[in-house]
């Protein structure tokens, strides 16, 4: 179920707020819990059960891992936690990876003589985002960080919350636990806060990235020999912003179903396109995803503690671990050790921390974005042979213009809303939209609010009710 589907934004949502608002507080988390199975299955159908079989496996090894739970040994309660650990992700491993891991093998076994028989599953929706959420969970609890929980309706609420379910954002246990508790307020002003919100990343999503979506798979499905220096800029930059509006506005909408619900979700998206370094646009890029690989992989690897070498090291397990989590794809790690290396270059020569002027910085900042596209291409093209194509006829210009499929799909409205896109996308740093939007009392967030609810959300609403609107890029990770 999406989130820019008529059945949730008129049927979904109305029942489970109304519920959640009318019910007593002792009911709030069961409603939250039930209704957000309900709106994964819908999605996922039969892969409901790997959720819940993760989920009493994860909720179980919580209760045991706590201090004098059991009266276990740290050895034993270490090896529980890896344990529990190697099953969390051997079960994404398998469901998310196996087709590639064993179509790597065919190929490795025909060059032998051989045959090597291909596994194809069924990728589950959100896997990759409800196992880093068990995982943090068990490694908080390990931690001493906070306790476990001893409601299971408590539990599910946690990891099946349907606003960060399927995409996000990836919510640390740390962060929510103590919003967990049954007793929390829940109140009117929570729904008045999170409504603006969840409008503008309704309005990113429908009116911008679905707009684009057509302009971007011209682009990218247009054969290698027949790609053009036009074409490949078109595309590169439609894409870059169609996936920013996409997952930023995912992201906003998520935020503000969670503060309609009573909780308080982590920021996911703070101006990327605004940043002056890589290192900058990691800090402001997929906030969550980066915030879980520092506490649960590079710190713990050793981070920045042991010498040049070892942090190195450290980020290229990182960024290894991040392209892979994206899919199982060669493109993905290419673009994972694309933005390692970058990262290692900025800290190697001391760029993440150089001083510039005014006009320096704003050179910077072009050249940042630039090298974020070439990564997009990485990113969104089926194989690498396509992604050097694009990457190549981008570098080398020549009087091509567009092929007749892209001329086709960049209309006249495309170019307006990519040019409106782009000078959003070109806004300076400060202020970030989605919490002004949801909390500042100035005038200019009020009139930003009612040309969100008002303009904005009604135009939004058109669009969908016209059936225009399509799945969120990051369903498929």
């Amino acid at each position: 179920m999406s989130f820019a589907s008529p059945l949730f934004l008129w049927i979904f949502t109305p029942i489970v707020l109304g519920l959640v608002l009318l019910c007593p507080r002792s009911w709030r988390n069961g409603i939250i819990a039930i209704a957000s199975l309900i709106f994964y299955t819908v999605g996922a159908g039969p892969s409901v059960i790997l959720l819940l079989v993760a989920m009493v496996v994860n909720y179980f090894a919580g209760q045991a891992l706590e201090p004098d739970e059991w009266a276990l040994a740290e050895r034993r309660k270490r090896l529980l936690l890896i344990g529990v650990i190697v099953f969390d992700v051997a079960v994404l491993v398998v469901w998310k990876y196996a087709g590639f891991l064993t179509e790597q093998l065919n190929g490795f076994a025909q060059l032998l003589g051989g045959d090597f028989p291909v596994t194809h599953l069924v990728l589950p929706i959100g896997i990759s985002f409800y196992t880093f959420h068990n995982i943090s969970y068990v490694v908080d609890i390990y931690r001493g960080e906070r306790p476990a929980l001893r409601r299971p309706v408590s539990y599910a609420t946690y990891i099946t919350m349907f606003p960060q379910l399927i995409a996000g954002p990836i919510v640390r246990y740390r962060e929510i636990a103590d919003q967990l508790p049954q007793e929390r307020t829940h109140r009117l002003d929570d729904i008045a806060a999170g409504f603006p919100r969840f409008a503008l990343g309704l309005c990113k999503k429908v009116i911008i990235a679905d707009s684009l979506s057509p302009l971007v798979d011209a682009c990218f499905s247009t054969p290698n020999d027949e790609m053009t220096f036009a074409v490949a800029w078109v595309g590169a930059l439609a894409y870059t912003l169609q996936l920013y509006f996409d997952f930023s506005g995912y992201s906003d909408m998520a935020i503000g179903l969670g503060r309609m619900l009573g909780f308080r979700l982590p920021e996911n998206f703070a101006r990327p396109y605004s940043s002056v370094t890589i290192t900058e646009f990691w800090r402001r890029w997929h906030m969550s995803l980066s915030r879980w690989f520092r506490d649960y992989v590079y710190i713990p690897l050793g981070g920045n503690r042991h010498g040049g070498a070892r942090t190195y090291r450290n980020l290229c397990v990182v960024f290894v671990l991040t392209g892979f989590w994206h899919g199982a794809e060669w493109t993905f790690l290419v673009w994972g050790l694309y933005h390692g290396a970058l990262l290692i270059i900025e800290r190697g020569f001391g760029l993440d921390q150089a001083p510039a002027t005014r006009g320096g910085l704003l050179a910077r900042r072009a050249l940042t974005f630039l090298l974020v596209i070439f990564g997009w291409v990485i990113f969104r093209s089926t194989d690498m042979a396509q992604a050097l194509t694009i990457i190549g006829n981008m570098l080398l210009p020549t009087f091509d213009g567009l092929t007749d499929v892209v001329a086709e799909a960049f209309t006249n409205q495309r170019l307006v809303i990519m040019l409106a896109a782009l000078a959003i996308a070109f806004l300076p740093a400060h202020p970030v939209t989605g919490p002004l939007l949801e909390s500042s009392p100035t005038r200019t967030a009020t009139i930003m609010r009612v040309g969100v609810m008002t303009v904005g959300l009604l135009y939004a609403a058109i669009l969908t009710a016209a059936g225009t609107f399509s799945p969120f890029l990051y369903y498929q990770f």
